[in-house]
């Protein structure tokens, strides 16, 4: 049987925290392809379109960094995957002030930070959900 030190170290994230993390990288990729018809068009609606997208990838990503400031603070040993999404966070509320900006003045910048957000979101998510894979079936 484990010592609860090392079974602490391999726990899963709870399935709260993974339902609220399995939706920012959806969210972060739709407000990419908002921000890319909007680049390509000019349409405002597509401007719209990923502020409110962002929105939500915004709430989306401030209920999982609750979730996992509440795992550190519970003993998970899981500080690079707190630290990335803490670091997706602010980037996010800086694009989500860039998407507040006038909507001929959103681009190219919010295009840009939409593309590292999908990245971080990326590196983020499978942080997030490494620690399902540990230790296999038996």
């Amino acid at each position: 049987m484990p010592t609860p030190a090392a079974y602490s170290a391999y726990r899963p994230i709870h399935p709260v925290h993974a339902a609220t993390l399995g939706g920012v990288l959806p969210l972060y990729v739709c407000t990419l392809i908002a921000d890319y018809a909007y680049y390509a068009t000019y349409q405002i609606q597509w401007s719209t379109f990923a502020a409110w997208l962002l929105v939500a990838a915004m709430v989306m990503t401030t209920l999982a960094l609750l979730a996992a400031v509440i795992g550190q603070v519970r003993g998970s040993r899981r500080l690079l995957y707190t630290l990335a999404l803490a670091a997706t966070w602010v980037l996010g509320f800086i694009n989500s002030l860039q998407h507040a900006r006038d909507g001929w003045a959103v681009m190219p910048g919010g295009l840009w930070l939409s593309t590292v957000l999908v990245v971080l979101a990326l590196l983020v998510t499978a942080l997030g959900f490494s620690s399902l894979r540990r230790g296999g079936v038996r």
